[in-house]
C-alpha cells in the first residue's frame, strides 16, 4: 500500500496549527519526514504515528477536589 506524502501546509491544516509548528516538529526531528530535493513532505503514517503518540486518553479517575451534587 502506497503512502500518502503530505506538505507541510497540509500538515498544518489537519492539525489545525500554523505552518510554523510542523515546521518545528521537522527543525527537532519529532516527526518523520522526507527531502526531495529542497521540499520536505511528511508521510500520511508519520503523521498518523506522531498523531497517536501524542493523543492523551481519558483517566476515569475522578479528582477528590470535585464535590459530589447531590
Amino acid at each position: 500500500m502506497a503512502d500518502c506524502y503530505l506538505t507541510v501546509s497540509q500538515v498544518a491544516k489537519i492539525l489545525g496549527t500554523s505552518e510554523r509548528f510542523p515546521r518545528r516538529l521537522i527543525a527537532e526531528r519529532r516527526i518523520v519526514f522526507v527531502k526531495v530535493g529542497r521540499h520536505v513532505r511528511i508521510p500520511e503514517s508519520a503523521l498518523n504515528t506522531f498523531i497517536g503518540a501524542n493523543t492523551v486518553e481519558p483517566s476515569g479517575h475522578r479528582g477528590g477536589s470535585l464535590r459530589r451534587v447531590a
